[in-house]
């Protein structure tokens, strides 16, 4: 119990045999209930339910020697990417086992690209980066930046790693983005920064500060703000004063404020464009 407690619940077949437990017992405490079965040769301690990282280290002990959550399961646990319903690693060697729910990379994993977070080996933020850029878009490895970055992650050793199928993502982003420029905090927000690209309007700053607050979108030498309103994060009668406070705050100080709701991103892209260049203009 006190092995488990320290590993989120979870210990191995062979922990317990170096805790004195033979064959037997160990199958007394599986028949009892006392163990349970997670993969072969990992368990769970007196219940079934383990928590995300309970999942997430059983699976890496699962994997063998040298195994580390990676990908996205790595960035999960950096804080630098959405959960999945899977967990995804890196093994080492010949482990060949196809093991529920866990998606498995087998690639090279020098002792400099792991380390231990919440009791869990794991990639560091620049390996990760890296293993992201083969399993995912190059929008998402440059919001993955981005919200590193805003934690201080330190992923100096983010590199191409020649021969992997992202390298030319990686090699791209590091030449031509600026780590945390693009931030966006909500699906809203990333599909008006997908629609400036998709229309060709000049990148704006995004979640910027500006006289005292802060806002979606800036083009500041237009002196141009444009916010976007999601109900989750404007539709209360506090943020709807709030909201009015800034733009007043921002009109005084020469800036112009547009807004645009949820629905006319998704409905009428293209007006939302045309009325972004034509006040970009002027």
């Amino acid at each position: 119990m006190r092995l488990a407690e320290s590993q989120h619940g979870v210990v191995t077949r062979r922990q317990l045999e170096a805790g004195g437990l033979g064959r037997g017992a160990i199958a007394e405490r599986i028949r009892v209930g006392r163990l349970h079965r997670v993969h072969s040769g990992v368990f769970a301690v007196g219940h079934r339910v383990l928590t995300r990282h309970g999942t997430i280290l059983a699976a890496v002990l699962a994997g063998g020697e040298g195994a580390a959550a990676s990908h996205r399961t790595a960035a999960e646990i950096w804080g630098i990417g959405e959960a999945t319903s899977f967990v995804e690693m890196t093994v080492v060697g010949a482990n060949g086992r196809k093991l529920a729910g866990i998606r498995a990379h087998r690639s090279l994993l020098p002792d400099a690209d792991c380390t231990a977070l919440h009791g869990i080996l794991v990639t560091t933020p620049g390996r990760t980066l890296a293993d992201l850029a083969d399993v995912v878009s190059r929008r998402a490895v440059e919001r993955a930046i981005d919200a590193a970055e805003y934690r201080r992650l330190d992923f100096t050793g983010l590199r191409p790693m020649p021969g992997r199928r992202g390298s030319g993502v990686v090699a791209d982003v590091l030449r031509l983005h600026r780590a945390g420029s693009t931030m966006t905090r909500s699906e809203a927000e990333e599909v008006f920064l997908a629609l400036c690209g998709r229309f060709g309007l000049p990148a704006p700053e995004v979640n910027a500060r500006l006289e005292g607050h802060e806002v979606d979108f800036l083009w500041r030498a237009a002196r141009l703000v444009a916010e976007i309103d999601g109900y989750a994060a404007h539709g209360t009668r506090s943020a709807f004063h709030r909201d009015r406070r800034r733009d007043s705050d921002l009109l005084l100080a020469g800036y112009r404020v547009v807004r645009f709701t949820w629905s006319q991103l998704g409905t009428d892209p293209g007006w939302v464009a045309e009325t972004m260049l034509r006040l970009l203009a002027h």
